[in-house]
């Protein structure tokens, strides 16, 4: 049974799928640009004891609405990739699957998790500060087109 991301009805979390990689390609283009390839996508698939990629799926149509891959290394947590489709953006999908992450991995015995994030990504940064995520430093040029330093944030879990 898929776990139920709280307090969303219509929207439920599970493990990515290789039949998810078009949709997840969909999110991923009109999400970013610099988008991830469908197999790097599958990669993260395939690496099952470091990557966990998760998509978010409404019902009762099934359709993949949002994504999210996470690397968990011992107590080490590495956010790499996170998106919502642009017609899905507002409905609190990110922090749901952020909180849903964070709380798992948490409970796996995790004590500290990183992201980057594009300076200029205002809507994203509002969301990590707001779960207590701190900048932790800066990657100069770490985007591309455009080019664009990266925050580096952490969150400490083991409190």
């Amino acid at each position: 049974m898929p776990d139920l991301i709280e307090g969303k009805e219509r929207y439920f979390i599970r493990r990515m799928r290789e039949a998810d990689l078009a949709a997840v390609r969909e999110i991923e283009v009109l999400s970013f640009s610099n988008p991830w390839s469908v197999n790097t996508f599958r990669g993260e698939i395939q690496n099952t004891g470091v990557s966990f990629p998760l998509v978010v799926v409404s019902r009762p149509d099934e359709e993949v609405v949002a994504y999210i891959i996470f690397w968990h290394i011992r107590e080490d947590v590495q956010v790499n990739n996170i998106a919502v489709h642009p017609g899905r953006r507002g409905l609190g999908l990110a922090e749901a699957m952020m909180r849903y992450v964070i709380a798992k991995t948490r409970a796996a015995g995790a004590g500290f998790m990183t992201l980057e994030v594009r300076r200029s990504n205002a809507p994203a940064l509002a969301l990590y500060q707001k779960l207590g995520f701190e900048v932790l430093g800066t990657r100069k040029n770490y985007y591309t087109k455009p080019d664009e330093d990266a925050l580096v944030l952490a969150l400490v879990l083991d409190q």
